[in-house]
């Protein structure tokens, strides 16, 4: 995978025809509109275990790989390194944030300082930080305008910061085990969804390995997307 990105993916993949469900008018909730629409009462409301939870609590699992775990990101801690990681030409290629660890701190600080809807993540495999993962609720989301959201779902962000963790199917596995954690601990979530950059055609490639779908390419601000989709109803068959 050119794991620049989770969040940018690529490939001329055709849709999935099975999936004609993702393609229905979308519905908004109350819980939904309120959020988008910016409400001071529903986010003063906004019950943050309700919203993404606590991933670094999630604890460890043994993949293909070695065992893996999610830590939530200190800004004290970890900005030196996810800011080395966001100045790689093949990441920086996709999220656009290289540069000083200024903009690193800037794009970290509202979701640390947030409701909860977006937890940021470092991913640290048999000990060693080796990727950042945004993990967080999709139908609360402003990309949630753009994608037929349904209630409750729950999207990825993901970048492998070495590249001698790029290419080996690393990063297949831990998109696989990522999305089963999330399945696993917030239980009102159906389906787990990704929005790569269609550019990104390994990263797209990683999605598929993991047991997601390709449902429809996505019109977004700020780039052609790929939505990714992986079910709850059907993670034991893939």
């Amino acid at each position: 995978m050119h794991q620049a990105d989770a969040r940018t993916g690529t490939g001329a993949v055709p849709p999935d025809t099975t999936g004609s469900e993702d393609t229905l008018e979308l519905r908004l909730t109350e819980e939904l509109l309120a959020l988008l629409g910016d409400a001071p009462a529903a986010r003063a409301e906004a019950d943050a275990s309700a919203l993404v939870g606590d991933p670094g609590g999630w604890g460890p699992v043994t993949t293909s790989t070695g065992v893996f775990r999610l830590v939530a990101v200190e800004l004290a801690r970890d900005l030196a390194v996810i800011t080395r990681w966001m100045n790689d030409p093949a990441v920086a290629a996709f999220w656009e944030l290289a540069g000083p660890d200024t903009v690193t701190a800037a794009h970290l600080r509202p979701q640390l300082a947030g409701d909860g809807r977006s937890v940021p993540c470092l991913g640290v495999l048999d000990g060693t930080p080796m990727s950042y993962w945004e993990i967080y609720r999709a139908d609360l989301d402003p990309v949630a305008r753009h994608y037929p959201a349904r209630p409750h779902d729950m999207g990825v962000h993901l970048l492998i910061g070495g590249v001698g963790s790029r290419g080996r199917g690393i990063g297949s596995a831990l998109l696989r085990a990522v999305s089963d954690l999330v399945l696993d601990h917030r239980p009102l979530c159906g389906r787990v969804v990704a929005e790569p950059d269609l550019r990104n055609t390994p990263s797209v490639s990683a999605f598929l390995s993991a047991g997601f779908r390709f449902c429809a390419e996505v019109d977004l601000p700020d780039k052609q997307a790929a939505l990714m989709v992986r079910d709850r109803a059907h993670r034991e068959h893939l």
